[in-house]
């Protein structure tokens, strides 16, 4: 029987605060049980066990990507775009640590597929659209975005970046202004074709 108060969206943001505050590895149905004050087999009404709890994460973490990335982008486009989406990327990961990791995590085809993953992607499209990209090297620009955020977030979670100057935020700035204009650079190159 669900114990009164307990929903599948209560549990997973109670397990999206829980990965938050002390990792996704930290994140079991027992641990979240004593979060949540009540034995581990209470939450199996509303989730699958501790697999199922990181996925219902990840797809929480993929979902607020999506919906600060559309807010994000309104009206803007090229190089204000590309700084926006960045941010989205960089402020999440941030903001909500276990979550941006959790966010990684890898879903079959049909989760992935149904998840907010492809509206993610379909977002960065629609910045790649104010560079005049079309086809594979449209794909090719998404995936270079996607690279270029996360393996920054990341590293910069991890600390990757705290022994060394420049401080992050100006490498930050940098990496935006390049990826500007290699896009722009890419887009007005006539004598390119897309491989």
């Amino acid at each position: 029987m669900a114990r009164r108060g307990l929903n599948a969206a209560s549990v997973t943001l109670a397990a999206a605060e829980l990965a938050d505050e002390d990792g996704v590895e930290a994140l079991t149905v027992t641990a979240l049980a004593a979060r949540l004050g009540v034995r581990p087999p209470s939450l199996y009404a509303h989730v699958g066990g501790t697999d199922d709890l990181r996925r219902r994460v990840a797809l929480l973490a993929l979902e607020e990507l999506a919906d600060r990335a559309a807010d994000a982008l309104a009206g803007r486009s090229r190089r204000d775009a590309v700084v926006a989406l960045g941010h989205v990327y960089r402020d999440y990961a941030r903001e909500h640590p276990g979550r941006w990791a959790a966010a990684r995590t890898p879903l079959d085809a049909a989760t992935a597929a149904a998840s907010a993953g492809p509206r993610l992607a379909e977002l960065q499209r629609a910045v790649l659209r104010g560079y005049d990209l079309t086809g594979d090297d449209q794909t090719h620009a998404v995936r270079l975005l996607g690279s270029v955020f996360q393996g920054f977030t990341t590293l910069e979670a991890a600390g990757g970046f705290a022994h060394s100057a420049p401080d992050a935020a100006t490498s930050w700035t940098h990496i935006l202004d390049s990826l500007d204009r290699l896009l722009r650079g890419w887009a007005e190159d006539p004598g390119r074709t897309s491989r």
